[in-house]
């Protein structure tokens, strides 16, 4: 399987711009022929660091029918790919029924088909501001021909408003007992550095605690005794900065095999780029053993 992760850094409320600015990425990356899938970050061209409903409320977008959802559509025709893309969602008003918002994914198929619509099960301190937790909770299901996905949005990693057991690895477990054959997680992953210490980093390097922290909450799946074959995790995450809010990027794929963890490659905590793995090849390192 070849896999993408389109990792930028939008400005918030710029959703054209960022639109135009994942375009001339993607046209600057040579992208292979027979893409399987594209993945980009949580609330990729709205932007996240909104601190009211008010604020994203221009931004919010119609259940897969906003400008999020008709860019994965075009992109997914385009490159003939799966494409899933982050966006702040809006139901349909109803009569009888408040108007409900949530921090979502929407999955589009090759042939331009919405696969999925995965709302935000846990939600971060931003989220809930405007935001509605999933009614249906963790999503794991069948997705045209990349098999079975377990879909996250970012927070649902983390302990369930940072209060649950940190050995409860909800999501994690919830994808093992689904029997995922892949997880994928769109993202807007806060940095640990504080602003003044960010700029003095390294762009092109990951973040090496970040990292370490999401192979720590996928453990459930590094330990299953039910896989019989390798599975893949994808962590989408963006770059960039909102005000004081600076992301991490890093944006990472790997494959977990028989209780040991591979890395393909990652992205720096600050690079626009699109980096493409193909899962058939060798990972570049073993970063857990099975011991």
């Amino acid at each position: 399987m070849k896999i993408a992760c389109l990792q930028f850094a939008p400005e918030m409320g710029q959703v054209e711009h960022n639109m135009r600015r994942a375009n001339e990425i993607l046209s600057q990356t040579n992208l292979p022929s027979n893409l399987d899938w594209l993945v980009l970050p949580e609330m990729a061209f709205s932007g996240y660091n909104f601190q009211s409903l008010e604020a994203i409320t221009p931004y919010l977008e119609l259940t897969t029918a906003g400008p999020s959802t008709q860019w994965a559509i075009q992109t997914a025709l385009r490159l003939r790919c799966h494409v899933t893309v982050g966006y702040p969602e809006t139901t349909v008003p109803n009569p009888s029924a408040t108007t409900v918002h949530y921090n979502s994914t929407v999955t589009i198929s090759p042939i331009g088909q919405i696969l999925a619509n995965y709302r935000k099960t846990f939600l971060f301190y931003n989220d809930e501001i405007w935001a509605r937790e999933s009614p249906s909770g963790f999503f794991t299901e069948h997705l045209g021909t990349l098999g079975r996905v377990a879909l996250g949005i970012c927070m649902d990693i983390n302990p369930y408003k940072f209060t649950a057991p940190w050995d409860a690895m909800e999501f994690a477990s919830a994808a093992v007992t689904a029997h995922a054959d892949i997880v994928s997680v769109s993202m807007a992953w806060i940095s640990r550095h504080a602003p003044e210490d960010f700029e003095g980093l390294n762009a092109l390097e990951p973040d090496m605690a970040t990292m370490t922290y999401w192979i720590q909450r996928m453990q459930p799946l590094v330990d299953s005794a039910h896989q019989i074959k390798p599975l893949f995790v994808v962590f989408a995450n963006r770059c960039g900065h909102e005000g004081e809010v600076y992301y991490s990027g890093s944006s990472t794929i790997m494959k977990i095999d028989k209780g040991g963890v591979w890395l393909y490659q990652s992205l720096g905590r600050d690079e626009e780029r699109c980096l493409i793995v193909d899962t058939a090849e060798r990972p570049k390192f073993q970063v857990r053993d099975s011991n």
